[in-house]
C-alpha cells in the first residue's frame, strides 16, 4: 500500500507494527508504535527543513548558526567556541561552516576582543535577509503540515502529552542536544 493509498489512520508504522512485534517479544505494541511514530516524524520533520534550507543554499548547519547568531541579540554575534558549543559541533566542524558562511557573505568577522580570545563572528545583513526568508517559507510550511493533519484542538492536545513525555525523558537522561549534535555531515 503507498503513502496516498493509505487513510488517515493507517500509517508505514501501523503497516509494518505487526512483523515488528513478531520479532520483538516482551515489547509493548503501543510502546514501540509510539517510538518508531515519534522517530519517523522527526526524521521527516528534518527532511522538509533540510529541502527549505536548500532552496535558500544553506545547510541545516549553515541555518541553525544564523539562528543562533540571530537570537543572540544585537550585535548578533558569538565567538566560534560558543557557536560550537550551541550547535553541538566540533571546532574543526564550526571553522569550516563559519569559513562557507563567510564566503557567502552571511557572516563577517566581528570586533576583536581586548582580551585575546577568539574573534566573535557577526550576522551580516544579508545574512539577516536570507535567515528570514528561509525561517518564513519554514513557518508557513510548517503551518500547512501541522494544520493539514490536526486540528487546533488535537495539536493542543497533542503538546501536553508530548511536553510530558519529554520532561519524563529528560529527567531520566538529562536534556536533549538544542540542535543537531546527534546528526553528522552537513559541516
Amino acid at each position: 500500500m503507498g503513502a496516498r493509498e493509505r487513510t488517515n489512520s493507517q500509517d508505514s508504522v501501523s503497516e509494518e507494527l505487526r512483523d515488528w512485534m513478531a520479532h520483538l517479544p516482551g515489547v509493548s505494541p503501543d510502546i514501540e508504535a509510539a517510538r518508531q511514530r515519534v522517530a519517523k516524524l522527526a526524521r521527516l520533520l528534518e527532511r522538509a527543513l533540510a529541502k527549505i534550507a536548500a532552496r535558500h543554499d544553506l545547510t541545516m548547519g549553515d541555518w541553525e548558526a544564523l539562528s543562533f547568531l540571530q537570537r543572540s541579540g544585537s550585535p548578533c554575534e558569538r565567538s566560534p567556541k560558543e557557536l560550537a558549543a550551541e550547535l553541538g559541533v566540533t571546532s574543526g566542524t564550526m571553522s569550516v561552516r563559519i569559513e562557507r558562511l563567510t564566503q557567502a557573505g552571511l557572516v563577517e568577522p566581528g570586533v576583536a576582543r581586548p582580551d585575546g580570545r577568539s574573534r566573535p563572528v557577526r550576522l551580516t545583513e544579508r545574512g539577516r535577509r536570507r535567515w528570514r526568508a528561509a525561517t518564513a517559507e519554514r513557518t508557513k510550511a510548517e503551518h500547512a503540515l501541522w494544520r493539514g493533519a490536526l486540528s487546533a484542538e488535537e495539536l493542543g492536545q497533542l503538546n501536553p502529552l508530548l511536553a510530558k513525555l519529554l520532561s519524563h525523558l529528560e529527567e531520566r537522561f538529562g536534556a536533549a542536544p538544542r540542535h543537531g549534535a546527534l546528526r553528522s555531515g552537513d559541516g
